[in-house]
């Protein structure tokens, strides 16, 4: 390990090679921003930008690898199938899943009305682009304060099949295509994934088909169809403590005087999902368009644990709709868009007892039904292309209904205050591929059902919603069309902070508790696609990231002891991420990445630290062709050098259960055809 660091250091990070980016820097992507683009120079907002050829880094499995390149942003893996994504440490509060986050798909939402994302029913091939927002942008996405995600599936014709196997009984098999008849795009997509993975009861099944329709039925107005069905399957091993992995790193958690085991249990996760929904956009007159979506979905969802055995049912709706003028003069240029967004979610939840995986005598039946909504009013001024302005508000509400159904009957109402959260940033281009900008904005995230009424299976009617506002700065600078640099410094100031605690059962619930300060400084360092003009190595490309953080809890009492500034819970202070694209012989495409992560605490005492990983993977692309077909065969390295690390921990766990241990080194073997 000691001889690849300075190398890492002296290299940097990396995007890939084999496909020369039609686009050499990330300084000259145009960001959607949900229907608001914007060239990213000139944005205002702390976003980074997941391109197609990034995505390529992930594997069948996860986007893990494409998006811990992302400075200030990080995807854990428990498990496979059991995914955290943190923007800023907003995982806090997430022992699994994705909170605190508002993740959309196309024009479309992922999140229910609560705040809680089903991020792992989704296939990474089926994503064509992310683009990731770090911080509250309330004005456009409503009440969060760790992110928001936007999702792209493909807007091109293609035609493609993809096949790869691997350790553990890996098996990956996908179906694309792309194509426009006429007025329409469709785009069908089919996936397959299934592994035994590297610990025992920690195997997963992931089947999914998507379809889209986007029919363009005249010059100014669009319909846009879209269905998504995903059946996910995944056993969970549970935390370990530090002697257990010490002594067997595959073993599940194992059994106890008072408790079984997960795999006695079949401890696991089954998950169906379907969404389905509508959008249409028109312009209405010359700078006047409206846009309007309806969606809704069904989730059936069952969870055995160690303790008991739940399923829950879940509908949900949402509609999200907006005004969009637009106005140009000789040197402004001007958008105001005003809309609403909101949703309803209805769950049944049922506990019973778990005899090995099969569900027993009930314990505990409830309902939740949470309505959320936001309006939203927004201005964009650009001035004589070199000020820009993006000033928002939106006014956000959130209230949710409970009722025990079994063996008691009770039932109450509980609403939140309707909160007022406003966004302004500003960015002036300074001078030749230089911009500067600054941001301030309020973040408010309300608990989610799952932090409600948590696996404890009591209502916790005390939670309120946590919020905070954040502060920013930052500088990007393009280097001619060879270099991109980016640093952003952040002071982000939180109250009511939701924060996660177990019994002695291993049952998880929340409590607000103090406040936190965390301030950071996040940098990007990319360069174009170099053509060495050489045989033996013909082209290079170097991506290179990292985080600082100084994150803190203030005025944190939990019963006798104070952990007032104590370091905040699961997040490391240091990051450093690096990729390097190599091409040999004008054909053979190497990626060598790595990711460094210093020390993380494990509780909020702070006495139990994890050890620092890095972590290397390389991976090998050749292209093929066999008449017209174009074929590209991969083999990918995961944990180069047979680290022992963990790449998701169970924050505050009970009896120490901390690790959930991750793979040694493991292969991936694959194909890839366009037709």
């Amino acid at each position: 390990m000691r001889k690849t660091f300075p190398l890492i250091v002296f290299c940097g990070s990396m995007l890939y090679a084999q496909e020369k980016d039609t686009i050499s820097l990330i300084s000259e992507v145009r960001i959607d921003a949900y229907k608001k683009p914007v060239p990213f120079m000139a944005s205002t907002k702390s976003v980074a930008v997941l391109s197609g050829n990034l995505m390529k880094q992930a594997t069948p499995e996860r986007m893990l690898e494409a998006i811990n390149q992302i400075p200030g942003t990080r995807m854990e893996e428990r498990s496979p199938g059991s995914y955290r994504i943190s923007v800023r440490g907003s995982t806090l509060r997430s022992p699994f899943g994705v909170r605190n986050m508002k993740v959309y798909l196309d024009d479309f939402i992922l999140s229910d009305a609560s705040g809680n994302t089903y991020f792992n029913v989704l296939a990474p091939g089926l994503i064509n682009s992310m683009e990731i927002y770090k911080g509250p942008e309330s004005g456009d996405y409503g009440a969060v304060t760790g992110g928001t995600v936007l999702l792209q599936t493909r807007t091109s014709e293609n035609l493609s099949a993809d096949l790869s196997i691997g350790s553990y009984g890996t098996f990956n098999q996908s179906f694309d295509v792309s194509k426009k008849l006429g007025k329409h795009f469709f785009q069908f997509f089919q996936n397959y994934y299934q592994t035994d993975s590297y610990r025992e009861q920690s195997s997963i099944r992931r089947k999914q088909v998507f379809l889209k329709d986007h029919f363009q039925y005249s010059d100014k107005a669009s319909l846009r169809t879209m269905i998504l069905l995903s059946d996910l399957d995944y056993k969970t091993p549970g935390g370990l403590t530090l002697q257990q992995m010490e002594t067997n790193r595959k073993q599940a958690r194992p059994a106890t005087a008072a408790t079984s085991g997960s795999k006695e249990q079949d401890a696991g996760i089954r998950n169906k999902m379907v969404l389905a929904g509508i959008s249409h956009e028109t312009a209405i007159a010359p700078g006047l368009s409206h846009f309007v979506m309806f969606q809704g979905s069904y989730v059936d969802f069952s969870n055995p644990f160690i303790t008991n055995y739940e399923t829950r049912f879940e509908r949900n709706i949402a509609l999200r709709t907006h005004l969009n003028y637009e106005k140009q003069w000789d040197r402004i240029s001007a958008a105001w868009r005003l809309g609403f967004e909101g949703g309803s979610n209805s769950i049944f939840i049922k506990n019973y007892d778990n005899h090995k995986g099969i569900p027993g005598a009930p314990q505990n039946f409830d309902r939740i039904k949470n309505r959320s909504g936001f309006y939203f009013l927004s201005q964009k001024l650009n001035y004589n292309d070199k000020l820009f302005t993006d000033i928002s508000v939106s006014l956000n509400g959130n209230t949710y209904q409970w009722e025990k159904v079994f063996p008691a009957s009770e039932n109450g109402n509980v609403k939140f205050k309707n909160q007022w959260l406003p966004n302004v940033g500003v960015t002036y281009l300074a001078g030749s591929g230089i911009s500067l900008r600054a941001k301030i904005g309020k973040g408010n995230s309300a608990p989610t059902n799952e932090e409600i009424r948590s696996s404890d299976q009591a209502f916790n009617l005390n939670l309120v919603p946590e919020y905070g506002w954040n502060k920013e700065i930052g500088i990007r600078k393009q280097f001619g069309n060879i270099i991109f640099a980016e640093g952003s410094y952040f002071d982000f100031r939180m109250k009511k902070a939701i924060v996660r605690r177990q019994n002695e059962n291993g049952q998880e619930y929340f409590i607000n508790q103090g406040g936190t300060s965390q301030k950071g400084f996040e940098f990007l360092l990319e360069s174009k696609n170099f053509d060495l003009k050489n045989t033996l190595l013909s082209h290079l490309k170097f991506r290179f990231s990292g985080s600082f953080y100084h994150f803190r809890f203030n005025d944190y009492q939990q019963n006798s002891n104070d952990f007032s500034g104590n370091h905040l819970t699961g997040v490391p202070g240091t990051t450093v991420n690096s990729l390097l694209s190599f091409i040999f012989f004008k054909k053979l495409s190497v990626d060598y990445s790595h990711f460094y992560t210093s020390g993380i605490p494990l509780n909020d005492a702070n006495s139990v630290w994890s050890e620092p990983s890095w972590v290397g993977n390389i991976r090998f692309r050749m292209p093929l062709e066999v008449d017209k077909t174009k074929l590209e065969l991969s083999l990918q390295i995961q944990n180069l050098y047979n680290t022992d690390y963990v790449s998701g921990f169970d924050i505050n766990a009970f009896g120490n259960r901390f690790y959930n241990p991750a793979a040694k080194r493991n292969f991936i073997l694959g194909i890839h055809v366009d037709f």
